[in-house]
């Protein structure tokens, strides 16, 4: 069986990160630059970094309505920090969701600026022990969610940090950036595999697309 691909959305942030974390867990990671990549996926990671960017880079590479589209479907997504306010259905202060999907409401850089950023152990039960090393850098806070679509993974203080909707696996934190793959591996495990590769196989050079480096 092929390994999954696993688009990485490579507008900001971690794109580099995500790739060698995909390919740890055995799933061939594969930079996504404009919207002709994105049918030929199994999976689509949307990093972190900061979220007004991401909102001006992906409204001018025409990716906005093709991951909504996807992602709606039920292609498997994780997103992380600003991936995660870019799937939020809404935003605090106003702000017009970017893809949207997931049924929360985010506060962004609820923890505090850049200075503000910390490291906190967190407890995921699915997980098993150790707990997870969560890597906080200006991240949102995820303020209500719909408690009858939105499973609660982790939580940090009384803040939902991890939550799975369906198809959806989100963090508030940066689980690429320490040596812990395990919520990658959940990721592909559990959400990739379950709705299975593609059954074509493509040219992952193909215009809009490129391998990471890993």
């Amino acid at each position: 069986m092929s390994a999954p691909r696993i688009g990485v959305l490579a507008l900001h942030g971690g794109v580099a990160e995500h790739g060698e974390a995909l390919a740890a867990v055995g799933a061939e990671p594969v930079e996504v630059r404009g919207a002709r990549a994105l049918p030929r996926l199994d999976g689509l990671v949307l990093p972190g970094g900061e979220s007004t960017t991401v909102r001006l880079l992906a409204g001018r590479e025409g990716l906005v309505s093709g991951l909504g589209e996807l992602i709606a479907e039920g292609l498997p997504t994780l997103a992380t920090c600003a991936g995660l306010i870019a799937l939020a259905d809404r935003i605090e202060g106003g702000e017009e969701p970017l893809v949207g999907g997931l049924a929360v409401t985010v506060s962004r850089n609820a923890y505090g600026r850049q200075l503000a950023s910390f490291e906190a152990p967190l407890a995921v039960p699915s997980l098993g022990p150790p707990p997870v090393e969560g890597v906080f850098i200006r991240a949102p806070r995820i303020v209500a969610w719909d408690e009858r679509r939105v499973e609660v993974l982790a939580f940090h203080g009384e803040d939902p940090v991890l939550v799975r909707q369906g198809d959806i696996l989100a963090a508030a934190f940066h689980p690429e950036l320490t040596d812990d793959r395990r919520v990658h591996r959940l990721f592909v495990d559990d959400l990739v595999g379950a709705r299975g590769t593609a059954a074509a196989i493509h040219d992952p050079l193909a215009e809009g697309a490129s391998r990471v480096r890993t």
